[in-house]
């Protein structure tokens, strides 16, 4: 049996695995195979997205995983995201049903509202066609979201891309909270605000991009490739990958780096038997710059764009 990650609890009681397997930009075959590699590797929380356009095939690995016995249902974290142009409250049902359709699975356990900000609908296949927003406001999506905890559908639900006030008037008007935010994370841009502000109301973080995209041609980011972070890994005898990832689980961050590179997936996942001592934590500190690299700039007009608050 492969190890498993440690599991962190939700506040509605619901366990969720300390590290993911990311699926963004993996297509169609390339997410499959890495579904499919991840599990048999150990993980037990795979997170995708209608907008990501692989959940059938992450759907079918799982799927096949079950099949052959290595997990059961119950033992994988699956998540999945309402996108923006399903924000309208008469077809968010139908678009979680697509979704739960598309993963060919009886429930999701964690579905979230992709950004605060509506897209208007034109068709299902329409996700990356010209951006056209809508005033939907997200109260009316998330108490549609709520209902599909009513009906057993999904077990948990959450935020992705919320800024602390809009979290705020989610937990003001909501019946159900939000478990989780997922944002963008990792030692350039710490996100310790937000952090800070969903500890107190009891929502985890989530880190997409946890190694911020790296650029091995140009040597980005910092901490990765620069001469601190190289001592950091010779001294733990690890990657600075693996730095990176056990720094944010041991700020109380969840990761989801994505690869399909089944080496890199397995490195990823090779984080719960060493610990970063303060000083090294304190040093990692220091990469932060403040500056994103998933802005959803085309967006920022919106009064629902939720970046330009500080956090």
């Amino acid at each position: 049996m492969p190890k498993v990650a440690p599991k962190i609890k939700l506040n509605n009681g619901i366990e969720m695995p300390v590290l993911g397997l990311g699926t963004w930009k993996s297509y169609e075959s390339e997410a499959y195979q890495a579904t499919r590699d991840a599990i048999d590797i150990g993980y037990r929380h795979i997170d995708t997205a209608f907008v990501y356009e692989n959940e059938q095939e992450v759907g079918k690995a799982i799927r096949e995983k079950i099949a052959e016995g290595v997990i059961k249902r119950e033992e994988v974290f699956v998540t999945t995201k309402l996108g923006g142009i399903h924000h309208d409250p008469e077809i968010v049902e139908r678009a979680f049903r697509l979704s739960l359709s598309n993963l060919g699975l009886d429930y999701i356990d964690l579905y979230l509202m992709h950004l605060p900000i509506g897209q208007k609908f034109h068709n299902d296949n329409n996700v990356h066609g010209t951006l056209e927003l809508t005033d939907v406001d997200y109260l009316d999506t998330w108490r549609e979201m709520e209902k599909l905890v009513d009906l057993g559908l999904t077990r948990s639900i959450g935020l992705s891309n919320f800024n602390a006030a809009q979290t705020l008037r989610v937990l003001q008007n909501c019946r159900i909270k939000p478990v989780v935010n997922q944002v963008e994370c990792h030692p350039a841009f710490q996100q310790q605000q937000l952090r800070e502000h969903a500890q107190q109301h009891g929502i985890v973080i989530c880190a997409y991009c946890p190694l911020a995209r790296p650029q091995p041609a140009r040597h980005w980011p910092p901490f990765l490739y620069d001469e601190r972070a190289q001592q950091l890994a010779k001294k733990y005898g690890r990657t600075t990958a693996q730095i990176c990832l056990r720094y944010l689980i041991q700020i109380g961050v969840v990761p989801l780096p994505k690869s399909s590179n089944k080496a890199r997936i397995a490195e990823n996942f090779n984080v719960f038997d060493f610990e970063l001592q303060q000083e090294d934590m304190d040093a990692m500190e220091k990469y932060h710059t403040g500056v994103r690299t998933v802005p959803f700039s085309g967006m920022s007009g919106h009064k629902y764009y939720p970046f330009h608050d500080q956090f």
